[in-house]
């Protein structure tokens, strides 16, 4: 292998936290902000790369770093290496409600598709990169936009979704209609496209937007119930609602009044 092998066991339900357990010289790297706690054995150092660890010039590293811009994540990585002599562990958060999701690239041939922002934390060897959509219409209408997050290797990866995560395994041919907001990740097999809403009535006063994405087998994706887009509107418009009705109560505005709002 040629990234480091970690163990790993992952805490919590709705803000849940992953930690992860490094023998003496291994090395856990992770996006900035993502540190909750770690053993005395551990040391912290940023890196700047994609963090395989390998030496590609400062040219190099600074184009693997630029690409992470583009996803959506810093020019700066945060590498955990156990300098002990007996087993350490280093704990990740989540940085709001949902699952983390560990994928074992060696077991997916060594690559997955994310959303953009989502990585979380990995083995060090493994190459935090990006994936340009091919086709127009993905890029353009697609909710990812022409840049996707890319996870080579032959390591532990951990990304982090919005609520609950669904998990499907699609046969060749096999299509499945998603939100466009909703796809946390795919394996490299699966092909990824959009499709326009039919009806007109569907498209004006559905609520669903323009287009499905549509993701075709064979491979596996991984769905997320809200997305943190969708998460943050719903809050944004709660707070700026100068009336806020009670749901679901007969009383409306005398049940504001009376609870002090």
């Amino acid at each position: 292998m040629q990234s480091h092998e970690i163990d790993y066991k992952i805490y919590g339900e709705e803000i849940q936290c992953v930690e992860v357990e490094l023998d003496p010289q291994e090395t856990a790297i992770a996006e900035s902000g993502s540190f909750m706690m770690m053993d005395e054995a551990i040391e912290m150092s940023t890196i700047f790369g994609d963090g395989t660890g390998q030496d590609k010039g400062f040219m190099g590293k600074l184009f693997s770093a630029g690409k992470r811009l583009l996803t959506g994540e810093s020019l700066f990585m945060t590498a955990f290496t156990n300098q002990g002599r007996g087993k350490a562990r280093v704990t990740f958060a989540a940085p709001y409600p949902g699952k983390i999701i560990a994928l074992d690239l060696s077991y997916y041939g060594g690559k997955i598709i994310a959303q953009k922002d989502s990585f979380l934390a990995a083995a060090k060897g493994v190459s935090v990169g990006i994936e340009f959509q091919r086709k127009l219409g993905t890029g353009l209408f697609g909710g990812e936009g022409f840049i996707m997050q890319k996870l080579e290797g032959d390591g532990m990866a951990f990304v982090h979704s919005g609520g609950f995560v669904v998990e499907r395994e699609l046969k060749a041919g096999e299509m499945l209609r998603v939100d466009t907001g909703c796809i946390v990740a795919f394996t490299q097999q699966v092909d990824y496209d959009i499709q326009f809403v039919k009806g007109v009535r569907n498209v004006i006063f559905g609520g669903e937007g323009l287009f499905y994405a549509t993701l075709r087998g064979p491979g596996k994706v991984w769905i997320q119930t809200i997305p943190i887009s969708r998460l943050a509107s719903r809050i944004l418009s709660y707070g700026t609602q100068p009336n806020r009705r009670e749901e679901g109560s007969i009383l409306g505005g005398l049940g504001n009044l009376l609870d002090g709002d």
